[in-house]
């Protein structure tokens, strides 16, 4: 049976929209603002919207994306048991965070301390990735000395100072100097460890403080601009430089704007590596976003963070670090760690978001949200650029203020109904069931000064902050 498409009406925009003017009664066409960017009622294929999203590299079936669990225990020793449970359960990397006052992360010191922590685990397996702040050329070189020279080592030093200085607000000594020293640490690994990616130019620090998707992408691109010549400074090609760097994004519950946005970040990295004569792909790590979960019947937060990570993987993350639904209450226990592995791992072996290329390319809503974002990042970028680059931006105090503008204007939509938070605004559980979390005693160790010469940096912090605070009660 053969059917002749010419018996069918041609799908016309006016068509189109006559039948949403008839959903809405008569009502005009709705726009909304979401994360910087207008969202349109309907798209069509007319040409307004171009696609500036490069097409991204084919997957393979069986990892389509680097399954990353985040370790923060702050006893080496439980850390490392969550660090080989999590390999054993799906995980396919991890990222140690390292907090010599086990507050915000494993208390490690030492380069023997750090291999405490992973004692059994494989660096020619599993990709082993840091978080230390100001810390990080030390723990890098307390990461190299636990993998012992292996060129076959698969490891993510993710030295940021930057975003460093940005959360804390201060920096121990010039922001300059922490810059050289990292930048000289990491190219001194790079000769020994070919498959290390040494710096992560990340943007997240502004998500997590409120601020929109476009800023993100601003900061984002000028990290990544600062941190390659700084290695082509310390004697990297351009090349190498871009060929070491790992772009970090948030994920939000929106999966559209994230889906966007990632393939936004793509389209900045191209335009930004071809204007410097370089050839590198982008290298994405995705992690979910903290300002979206909740206190309050935190169960919810794993839908939240099952939707993040549908909109990391179907916009092209190399590596998603999904949170667990605990996170805001404290540290979790394993069960908490077990449904975040599951989460991605349903995703990617059960949905099988990895067989499709770029999933969300040629649609017209995704494409014109990318396009918008792209354009709007870059002009971010180009600002910061003109005040002099990323740390007279943020010690000028126009990205926090940026951010907190944000934070106060989505708080403002929250508590009118504008805006809602499912679970905390409308529709909050009268019966909660509780939420367990796993007891930890921070005990300090001793750690050397990631102190250097010279007056500190200082920049308005931007500090995380969650949606849902100021609507939490009794949680």
């Amino acid at each position: 049976m053969t059917t002749d498409t010419a018996d069918f009406p041609l799908a016309t925009r006016e068509a189109w929209a006559a039948l949403v003017e008839k959903t809405l009664k008569g009502a005009a066409l709705p726009e909304a603002h979401v994360g910087g960017v207008t969202v349109e009622a309907f798209y069509t294929a007319d040409g307004s919207h171009a696609s500036v999203a490069p097409i991204l590299a084919a997957r393979d079936l069986e990892r389509p994306w680097d399954v990353r669990t985040a370790i923060s225990h702050p006893d080496p020793a439980q850390a490392n048991a969550e660090a080989l449970r999590d390999l054993e359960g799906g995980a396919a990397s991890i990222l140690v965070r390292i907090d010599p006052t086990g507050v915000n992360g494993v208390a490690v010191g030492s380069a023997e301390a750090l291999a405490r922590v992973l004692d059994q685990v494989e660096p020619e397996l599993a990709t082993i990735a840091l978080d230390a702040g100001f810390l990080g050329p030390k723990a890098a070189d307390w990461l190299g000395a636990v993998a012992k020279a292996s060129p076959a080592a698969k490891l993510a030093f993710h030295l940021d100072p930057f975003s460093a200085l940005a959360q804390a607000g201060a920096s121990p000594g010039p922001l300059e100097a922490h810059l050289i020293s990292a930048a000289t640490v990491a190219a001194r690994l790079a000769e020994t460890y070919p498959a290390a990616s040494l710096f992560l130019a990340s943007g997240r620090v502004v998500h997590e403080a409120g601020g929109e998707a476009a800023l993100e992408l601003g900061v984002m691109a000028a990290a990544t601009v600062a941190y390659a010549k700084a290695l082509v400074r310390a004697g990297l090609s351009m090349d190498q430089a871009f060929g070491r760097i790992t772009l970090s994004l948030a994920a939000d519950q929106d999966y559209f704007l994230a889906i966007a946005k990632l393939r936004a970040a793509r389209a900045i990295w191209e335009r930004i590596v071809e204007a410097c004569g370089a050839s590198a792909p982008a290298v994405v790590e995705a992690r979910s976003s903290a300002r979206m979960l909740s206190r309050m019947d935190a169960w919810t937060n794993m839908l939240r963070l099952t939707v993040a990570g549908f909109g990391a993987a179907a916009g092209g993350a190399d590596a998603i670090v999904l949170g667990t639904f605990t996170d805001a209450l404290g540290h979790p226990n394993e069960m908490a760690r077990r449904q975040s592995r599951n989460a991605q791992l349903v995703l990617m072996e059960e949905a099988g978001l990895g067989r499709v290329v770029d999933p969300a390319g040629g649609a017209w809503a995704i494409e014109a949200m990318t396009d918008q974002l792209a354009h709007a990042g870059w002009a971010a970028f180009q600002a910061i650029e003109a005040q002099g680059g990323l740390l007279a931006a943020l010690a000028s105090g126009r990205i926090a203020s940026e951010a907190a503008a944000s934070l106060a204007a989505r708080r403002a939509s929250l508590a009118d109904k504008t805006d809602k938070l499912i679970g905390v605004t409308v529709f909050p559980n009268a019966q909660p069931t509780p939420t367990p979390v796993a007891a930890v005693v921070a005990v300090p160790v001793e750690a050397p000064s990631p102190r250097l010469p010279g007056p500190d940096s200082r920049c308005p912090p931007l500090k995380p902050a969650r949606l849902a605070e100021p609507f939490e009660v009794d949680a």
